[in-house]
């Protein structure tokens, strides 16, 4: 799982960042209010632990910014320890408000908690249109077709699928499927989905891998084609 946190003091985000990767979660750490809500939109996180005193923007701003585009389960941490900060956290949507300082073990045991009670039912398929991808057997199927994929292209289907009608930036794929830092230089992302297209569209109606230009890629149905 993946947990993103935002925390201006560099002590207490290496810490922290530290901390939750030893306990086998995937963790990113930023330390201003403006940089954490870019990532949190752009990336997938099933976390957010949050301060709230934060440069560029603090962090009631951020999280009401955030529930206007999407749901991410959330944990205050903050050394603000009044009870209207509390109230105001929760009732902008935080899942949960822990104060500073505080025990690890006690911050993990919530984090878990968080992470319990927002995992939903697994899924085995995504289906978008005619596109079936068996997440268990791991293969795609369109028109009773079977299409082989490499692990790469498996990735890169499981992502478009999972955000359908979202538009991903080129750095964004890169990052979840690569794990790599986008590069201006590299064409990796746009010779995949090329390969991919060649597989899941070419030879099918409708086409579901479009090119947005000047800013990424999406996979959706369109009813006009």
């Amino acid at each position: 799982m993946r947990i993103l946190i935002v925390e201006d003091e560099p002590k207490s985000g290496a810490y922290l960042q530290k901390g939750l990767a030893e306990a086998g979660y995937v963790v990113d750490w930023v330390g201003d209010g403006i940089a954490g809500q870019h990532q949190a939109e752009v990336e997938d996180y099933d976390l957010l632990v949050l301060d709230v005193m934060l440069p560029g923007q603090d962090g009631w701003t951020l999280l009401g910014n955030l529930r206007r585009i999407k749901s991410l389960p959330v944990l205050f941490l903050t050394a603000r320890d009044d009870v209207n900060d509390r109230v105001k956290g929760l009732e902008l949507g935080a899942d949960d408000y822990l104060v500073k300082p505080f025990d690890f073990v006690e911050l993990l045991a919530r984090v878990k908690s968080i992470l319990r009670r927002g995992q939903p039912r697994e899924v085995t398929t995504l289906r978008v249109d005619d596109l079936e991808l068996d997440l268990v057997r791991r293969k795609a199927v369109r028109k009773s077709d079977t299409i082989l994929l490499t692990a790469k292209e498996f990735a890169l289907l499981w992502l478009l699928m999972r955000r359908t009608g979202e538009i991903l930036p080129r750095a964004t794929i890169a990052s979840q499927v690569w794990d790599m830092n986008f590069n201006s230089d590299t064409n990796v992302v746009d010779s995949a989905i090329r390969r991919l297209r060649s597989k899941v569209d070419d030879h099918y109606h409708p086409k579901l891998i479009h090119t947005v230009r000047g800013m990424g890629y999406v996979l959706e149905a369109r009813s006009f084609q």
